[in-house]
C-alpha cells in the first residue's frame, strides 16, 4: 500500500508526493517534534521479496547515514512502516544541476563551485569506503542559498545490497555517465568508476553536451567501452587545451590511466579552467547542442521539489525531491524516450577492456562460448538453432536505404565471422530507422535466419519498445522470434556488452530474468542462475521459457526426477516447436 497524503508514518506526517520511480517513491513530510520538513524516500515493495533485505537495509543505511559532509545530502533516519522500508533525508530547497543546465550555459563561477563541491564530497565518501555509482547532473543539487549537494548515496548503496529483481547484480549507473568497467558489469569497482562519471559531467558542463549519446542505451554503453572520446576542442573550440587534457585523463577507458582520487581530479580541473583565457562556455553559446540524458525509470534522485514558479520547474522525468529556486525561463530540451530493450543487471565480468576489445575485433564467430565445468551439457544446447523456425515475416520495402545498407553490412560481417563489426552495423541500422517497425521486423528476421541471434535480439528489442510505447501487444510471430533470439544469444560471452541486463529489466523483467539466469548457467555461475530463476518463477511461472530454464537449472543442480517431468509436460504442451525441441534436447542429455 502506498503512503497517503495526510497520514502519519512514524513521527512524520506526509505532506505531498514529489516523485515515483521503479525503486522508490519520494514524499515531503513534516517532523513535528523538530518542527522541520524532511524528504521521505520509500523503497519499492519488491525489495521485501528478499527475506534478508531488512537486515541488509539496516546495515547499509547505517553506513550511508555516517556520511557527514557539507556537500552530501544527509540521512537523518531509516525505519519501516507497514513493511515498507524508508529513508529520511534533509529537505533541500533548490534545483538540480540538470535542471539548471536546461536553462542555459553555466557561468565560470558555477562550474568552479560545482566542481569543487562534488570533488570534495566524492573524496570524502571514497575515504569512507563508499562508492556512489550513479554520478550525474540530476543527482547534484543547487540550493537557494548557494550550497551544492551530492545526492543519492543512500539509494545507490542500499539498492545494490538487495537481491530482488530491482536490485540484484545491477549495473548501477545511467548510460550517458556510466564507466566502461561498470558498463561491462565488473564486480571489482573502485573510486575510479565514480571519477569517470564525474568526468562525463565536467565534459558536459564545459563542452555543452555529453560525449556519447544515441537512441538506445546499449548503443551508448557500447560507445563508452569502445569508441574514442570525441575531443572536447573539436566539439567546442572555446575549450582550452589545458581543460581538454584534464578531460582526456578523467575519461580514459582504462582505470589505471585516470586520476588517482577525486580531490586530485577536481584540483587539476579547476587549475586548468583558471588558466583558460576565456570562459569555456558563454551563456547560450552551445544551448542548441545540449543533449539531455536518457532517463531511467527506476531512478529517483534525492532532490525533492523544484520551484513553484513554472518557469523553473525541471522536467517530470527528473523525479524531483527538493524545492527549487525561482529562476528565469530557460531553454527546454525535448524529451527522449527510453528506448531499446533493455536488459537489467549484473553483466557478468567479461574481463579487462583489452580482453573485450579482442573479443570485438578478433573473436571468431565460429567459436562457441567455452563449456563451463559446472554445466557441461547446457552449452551445446545453447548453440542449437531451432529446427522449426517461427513463421516467416514478410519484408516490406525499406523506406530508408541507409538502414538497408547497414543491414547488408551486418550480415556480411557476420558471415565473415566479425562479431564486433556486425553488431556495430546492427546498432547503426537501429539508429537509422528507430520507428520503421515493418522494416525492423524484416531486418530482425534476416538476422535471425542467418543465426545472428545477438543482432536479432537488439533489433527486436527496438520493435518491442515501439509496441509498448503505442500500448499495443507484440504480434505472436514477432514475440516468438523476440524470445528465442534472446534465449540463443544468452549463450554468447558478449551478450552483456550489447544488451545490458539492467536496461532489459526495466522494459521486460521476465525476459531479463530468463536471459540473465541462462547466461549465468551457461557461464558456470549457479548462484546467479538460481537467483534470477527464482525471480522469474515469481514474475511469470507459467511461461514456457520459465519451465524450460527451470528444468535446465534443476539438472545442473543435480536434481533428476522433477526436471524430467517438467520437460515431458512441456513437450506435450502448446509451446512453440523450437521450445519443444530444446526440451527434448535437454531431456536427452540427462537420460
Amino acid at each position: 500500500m502506498p503512503f497517503n497524503v495526510g497520514e502519519n508514518v512514524g513521527p512524520y506526517r506526509i505532506i505531498e508526493q514529489f516523485g515515483q520511480g521503479g525503486m522508490a517513491t519520494v514524499f515531503k513530510a513534516y517532523h513535528a517534534s523538530l518542527d522541520r520538513y524532511v524528504a521521505l524516500k520509500v523503497l519499492h515493495p519488491a525489495f521485501n521479496q528478499d527475506p534478508n533485505f531488512e537486515a541488509r537495509f539496516q546495515r547499509e543505511a547505517r553506513v550511508v547515514a555516517k556520511l557527514e559532509h557539507p556537500n552530501i545530502v544527509p540521512i537523518y533516519d531509516y525505519a519501516e512502516h507497514e513493511k515498507r522500508p524508508y529513508l529520511v533525508m534533509k529537505f533541500i530547497e533548490g534545483i538540480t544541476l540538470k535542471a539548471r543546465m536546461d536553462q542555459g550555459s553555466l557561468s565560470s563561477e558555477e562550474i568552479l563551485r560545482i566542481t569543487e563541491a562534488v570533488g570534495s564530497a566524492l573524496a570524502y565518501a571514497h575515504k569512507q569506503g563508499v562508492l556512489h555509482r550513479d554520478i550525474k547532473p540530476s543527482n547534484v543539487l543547487l540550493s537557494i542559498d548557494g550550497q551544492v549537494y551530492l545526492a543519492d548515496f543512500g539509494l545507490a548503496r542500499i539498492a545494490q545490497s538487495g537481491e530482488s529483481t530491482l536490485s540484484s547484480d545491477m549495473i548501477m549507473g545511467t548510460p550517458q555517465y556510466i564507466s566502461p568497467e561498470q558498463a561491462m558489469g565488473k564486480s571489482d569497482l573502485d573510486a575510479r568508476t565514480d571519477l569517470y562519471s564525474f568526468g562525463v559531467m565536467l565534459y558536459e558542463m564545459v563542452v555543452g553536451k555529453v560525449p556519447f549519446n544515441a537512441d538506445t542505451p546499449f548503443s551508448i554503453i557500447h560507445d563508452h567501452i569502445f569508441s574514442p572520446l570525441p575531443l572536447p576542442r573539436a566539439v567546442n573550440p572555446n575549450v582550452s587545451e589545458q581543460v581538454e587534457r584534464v578531460l582526456l585523463k578523467a575519461l580514459a577507458k582504462e582505470r589505471n590511466d585516470r586520476f588517482e582520487d577525486a580531490g586530485q581530479m577536481a584540483s587539476a580541473f579547476t587549475d586548468a579552467y583558471g588558466m583558460a583565457s576565456t570562459p569555456v562556455q558563454e551563456a547560450d553559446t552551445l544551448s542548441s547542442q545540449v543533449v539531455r540524458e536518457v532517463p531511467r525509470p527506476t531512478e529517483i534522485s534525492e532532490q525533492t521539489k523544484v520551484a513553484k514558479v513554472p518557469a523553473a520547474l525541471p522536467k517530470v522525468d527528473e523525479k524531483p525531491v527538493e524545492a527549487g529556486t525561482v529562476s528565469k525561463p530557460g531553454k527546454k530540451r525535448s524529451t527522449w524516450i527510453w528506448v531499446g530493450a533493455a536488459a537489467v543487471v549484473l553483466a557478468l565480468c567479461l574481463g579487462g577492456l583489452v580482453v573485450v576489445r579482442n573479443i570485438r575485433n578478433n573473436r571468431s564467430l565460429a567459436q562457441q562460448p567455452e563449456v563451463p565445468t559446472q554445466a557441461p551439457a547446457q552449452l551445446s544446447l545453447a548453440t542449437q538453432p531451432p529446427a522449426n523456425q517461427p513463421p516467416p515475416v514478410d519484408q516490406p520495402n525499406n523506406p530508408q536505404p541507409q538502414a538497408n545498407e547497414h543491414l547488408n553490412l551486418a550480415l556480411d560481417a557476420w558471415r565473415e565471422k566479425d562479431m564486433g563489426r556486425s553488431m556495430e552495423e546492427v546498432k547503426q541500422l537501429v539508429n537509422a530507422s528507430p520507428d520503421q517497425v515493418d522494416f525492423l521486423i524484416g531486418a530482425g528476421t534476416q538476422l535471425y535466419d542467418a543465426g545472428q541471434y545477438m543482432g536479432a535480439a537488439m533489433v527486436y528489442s527496438r520493435v518491442g519498445q515501439t509496441f509498448r510505447e503505442q500500448n499495443q501487444p507484440i504480434p505472436a510471430d514477432v514475440r516468438e522470434r523476440f524470445e528465442s533470439s534472446f534465449y540463443f544469444a544468452a549463450a554468447m560471452d558478449e551478450f552483456p556488452l550489447y544488451l545490458p541486463f539492467d536496461a532489459l529489466r526495466e522494459n521486460d523483467p521476465a525476459l531479463a530474468a530468463m536471459t540473465q539466469s541462462r547466461y549465468a548457467l551457461l557461464h558456470g555461475n549457479m548462484e546467479i542462475a538460481r537467483r534470477n530463476l527464482d525471480d522469474l518463477l515469481r514474475i511469470n511461472p507459467d511461461w514456457y521459457l520459465t519451465q524450460l530454464l527451470n528444468a535446465d537449472v534443476m539438472f545442473a543442480e543435480g536434481r533428476l526426477l522433477e526436471p524430467r517431468k517438467i520437460l515431458q509436460e512441456l513437450i506435450q504442451s502448446q509451446a512453440p516447436d523450437w521450445v519443444k525441441q530444446q526440451a527434448d534436447l535437454i531431456l536427452s542429455k540427462h537420460q
